[in-house]
């Protein structure tokens, strides 16, 4: 039965007084190297929304970013930045902005000289879309749960972030196909220049992140001047095995200038040109932006041929769910929840034909009705997809990582099925966000769903655990290995948690032999 515990004590607060009767206490101010911010309660948590990290990348388009501008007085830090820019231009509202390097503070105190471990979280929506402007991602749970300070990320995407000028542009231009990951190593020096005055120890940082998020974390792994700047890894769902070539995004970068009317000897107006015309060009490049291996600041592919040495000596967790493509690909194409036998084969063409190299879809379906001999024919649509497109890429990277001498990688699965829309989702792409967050009351997954709890209890322990030590292994789980080739221990995130040895073995040695191809690149 597992065991949740519950919230750790700080040790500050045997300082407190016991009577319940106190005064309503004033807003926290926190002292940053820009000036003072004042913030909110959530309770017992400090809560600092919207704090400056980097100056309005407007002024500094495809440019890595620049500090912000300081102030006098205090500043209020109360309502969340924008989102960085993303999508069409009919969603252009006030809630976009270019003037996006922001970031958000919850810490359980302010006392400085108390050093908590610091969880800084990159959110997902593939390089392109999405924002932490969420309250799935409210930190508060996880600062109560572990005495730690939660951080959470907004920056560039998208073209803004990863438009690939220097072959067009000279030298003016050099990082910009990188300038969104440059953003978040900028925050990462924020943390290590401020967090003390939060209570965070700047030198016990975990970057975490989900899907993009991930990838974001992977591709910092290999990052020079990222060094330093965090000392464990936890992605969700996000791997990054190679950048795209600098000949591909010159491409994209042709494209956009094409779009917007404009000569490759014209790349300096991009600088001008109003934002939503200029999201408007870049999505109608139809381009799916990633880092670009630029030979600079990204000098080398994440993960290929094998794991940056850069980061050998730093910990390692990686997750992946179970049916990550009932969400991914399940939720655009409905008919991919009722197919039959003679459909899926035409199904499995149409999604990952790219990932499968030369095995047939017949015989993939033959090897999963071996397999799995009560799968429907859609259920084996979302294992064949998951195991091609989302987990070929994850089992290459824990592969490259337990090759590689240094720190313990930790390798888990989410395979507890959510009961949404009748379960037909199962354990979808997404779903360990509310988890390890603990804030399952915020996922349409998990809401109202009493089993969700505990298994959100268990991973955010892991997690606490891991920021703390650079171990997942917490109270009221199994014990937790780390990831080798020979028996590949993975800890499975079901009710109740349990661990396993090369789990869907099959599965994975049958799409050991495509290549994998990284998406977007």
């Amino acid at each position: 039965m597992l065991i949740v515990l519950p919230t750790m004590a700080r040790a500050e607060d045997a300082l407190l007084p016991s009577s319940t009767a106190r005064p309503e206490p004033e807003a926290p101010v926190a002292q940053t190297i820009a000036g003072k911010v004042r913030g909110y309660r959530d309770q017992d948590i400090f809560v600092f929304k919207g704090i400056p990290y980097g100056d309005d990348t407007a002024k500094h388009r495809f440019q890595p970013p620049v500090p912000s501008e300081s102030w006098t007085g205090v500043r209020d830090a109360l309502e969340f930045g924008p989102m960085a820019p993303q999508g069409n231009s009919a969603q252009a509202t006030a809630t976009m902005s270019e003037d996006c390097l922001k970031l958000n503070v919850w810490t359980p105190s302010l006392r400085v000289g108390y050093r908590r471990p610091v969880l800084v979280y990159f959110h997902g929506g593939a390089y392109s879309n999405g924002s932490v402007n969420d309250e799935v991602y409210d930190g508060a749970h996880l600062c109560r749960r572990g005495d730690v300070v939660v951080v959470t990320v907004n920056h560039r995407l998208n073209g803004f972030g990863y438009l690939y000028l220097a072959e067009l542009g000279g030298p003016e231009f050099a990082d910009s196909g990188n300038v969104g990951q440059l953003d978040l190593i900028f925050a990462l020096q924020w943390v290590r220049d401020n967090i003390a005055k939060f209570g965070g120890d700047k030198d016990c940082v975990t970057i975490f992140g989900q899907s993009g998020g991930g990838a974001k974390c992977a591709t910092l792994m290999a990052m020079p001047a990222a060094r330093g700047l965090f000392h464990r890894v936890w992605t969700m769902s996000g791997q990054q095995l190679t950048g795209r070539t600098r000949e591909h995004a010159t491409e994209t970068a042709r494209e956009v200038l094409k779009n917007l009317g404009l000569t490759p000897d014209r790349v300096a107006e991009l600088k001008t040109i109003p934002m939503e015309r200029l999201m408007e060009a870049m999505r109608a490049a139809g381009s799916s932006w990633t880092p670009v291996v630029d030979g600079g600041v990204l000098p080398r592919d994440p993960f290929a041929p094998d794991a940056s040495p850069l980061s050998a000596g730093i910990p390692m967790v990686m997750g992946n769910t179970h049916d990550e493509t009932t969400g991914l690909i399940g939720a655009g194409d409905p008919e991919t929840f009722s197919l039959t036998w003679e459909t899926l084969p035409g199904k499995l063409t149409q999604h990952v034909k790219k990932f499968i190299g030369d095995l047939s879809p017949e015989n993939i379906v033959v090897a999963y009705r071996k397999f799995y001999p009560d799968y429907t024919p859609s259920e084996v649509f979302f294992a064949a997809t998951t195991a091609a497109r989302s987990w070929k890429g994850f089992v290459l990277e824990a592969q490259r990582r337990a090759e590689q001498d240094g720190a313990p990688t930790y390798v888990y699965y989410v395979n507890w099925p959510s009961p949404l829309d009748g379960g037909k989702w199962k354990a979808p792409h997404m779903i360990d966000i509310p988890l390890v967050f603990d804030n399952v009351a915020h996922s349409h997954y998990t809401a109202g769903v009493a089993a969700a709890q505990p298994l959100a209890g268990a991973m955010s322990e892991a997690l606490v655990s891991f920021a703390r030590t650079g171990n997942p292994n917490a109270p009221g789980l199994p014990v937790w290995p780390s990831y080798e080739l020979r028996k590949r221990p993975a800890m499975i995130f079901d009710l109740p948690p349990h661990r396993e040895n090369d789990p869907r073995g099959a599965e994975r040695q049958l799409f050991e032999s495509t290549e994998y191809v990284q998406p977007g690149t």
